[in-house]
């Protein structure tokens, strides 16, 4: 940390003290890749680096910590399981022990092996048993697995529209931009806003917004490739993130669904009242090694605010801001 002159904070200590232990690989792709672009360990890099590689893995989850105690339920029942099958193998084998003395005592070897056969009687029903009981264990882990995949998947959904949350965009862009610049390939994002959206809530109601939201969402997702990921970023702003593609691409792709969403018409579901067409500003950006998530997005929405003041409905890439502040 002196050598990179991060500051001694609570936080940015649990963040290197957790890359010097290896427990992340994640955490050490992405502090060594920076290191290697000569990337200074500013107030926003360390704060970006806790957010999405410490607090993300350490967070409050009630859904986790009800599925813990479960584990632990499962856990336990396993451990008593296993203690009693130890008691009752000692038991056996002390048996055992004792039948094999008496015959060599030359005891009547007919009870003797009435006794044995007996004793192996009782073995395979404790081993029937227990296999019975570990597979009912496997069942609840297994029950236990399928909620918890179930549970971080609703985590990472946002309700209204069905697309990824701002958690899975975090997560999804750390992997993008450690790949990024892995390969040296470029990564771009849009980011998009519905234009005059409170004033169409207000006058037609909060039900056609919210259809006019997931409406956008279907475009989204028909218009994006697979390996891109379209996220609510909030309100009315969805996102999207596009590894491999470079500015000019991203734009090109950020027209298209802008096209798309000026040609769709809306129908009120209540009264089948056909609704003004909607329009979408866009900004587009591309990631600079090294930079966070936050820096690029807040390049997006420079370029998206100018593509409002310049009329909305309307594409605006980060190479248009350049020129805007050169003219000026």
């Amino acid at each position: 940390m002196s050598q990179y002159r991060v500051p001694p904070t609570p936080n940015n200590f649990h963040t290197w003290f957790k890359y010097s232990l290896g427990v992340s690989p994640d955490l050490k792709r992405a502090i060594d890749i920076l290191i290697g672009n000569k990337r200074k360990f500013d107030a926003a890099t360390n704060r970006d680096l806790f957010a999405m590689y410490v607090r993300a893995d350490t967070g409050d989850d009630s859904d986790v910590n009800n599925f813990s105690q479960q584990l632990h339920s499962v856990m336990a029942s396993a451990k008593q399981y296993l203690n009693v099958a130890i008691a009752d193998n000692r038991s056996q084998m002390m048996a055992i022990g004792d039948i094999a003395e008496r015959s060599e005592a030359g005891v009547d070897p007919a009870p003797l092996v009435e006794n044995l056969l007996n004793e192996l009687a009782k073995a395979v029903n404790r081993a029937a048993k227990l296999e019975a009981r570990f597979a009912e264990s496997t069942r609840e882990l297994d029950a236990i697995r399928d909620s918890l995949s179930k549970s971080e998947e609703r985590a990472k959904t946002d309700t209204l529209t069905g697309l990824p949350n701002r958690r899975a965009l975090e997560e999804f862009f750390r992997k993008a931009q450690i790949a990024a610049m892995e390969k040296g390939e470029p990564l771009s994002v849009l980011l998009i806003d519905i234009d005059h959206f409170k004033k169409f809530n207000d006058s037609f109601g909060h039900g056609v917004g919210d259809q006019v939201l997931r409406l956008m969402a279907s475009v989204l997702r028909e218009r994006l490739r697979e390996s891109d990921l379209p996220a609510r970023y909030g309100g009315e702003e969805l996102i999207a993130v596009l590894p491999g593609a470079d500015l000019a691409t991203c734009a090109a792709v950020a027209e298209r669904i802008r096209r798309l969403i000026s040609e769709c018409r809306i129908t009120r579901r209540s009264t089948q009242e056909l609704l003004p067409s909607i329009t979408v500003s866009i900004g587009v950006g591309q990631f600079q090694f090294g930079e966070s998530m936050a820096d690029l997005i807040e390049r997006c929405d420079r370029a998206l605010y100018l593509a409002k003041r310049n009329g909305r409905n309307r594409v605006v890439t980060e190479a248009e801001l350049d020129r805007e502040m050169a003219a000026s």
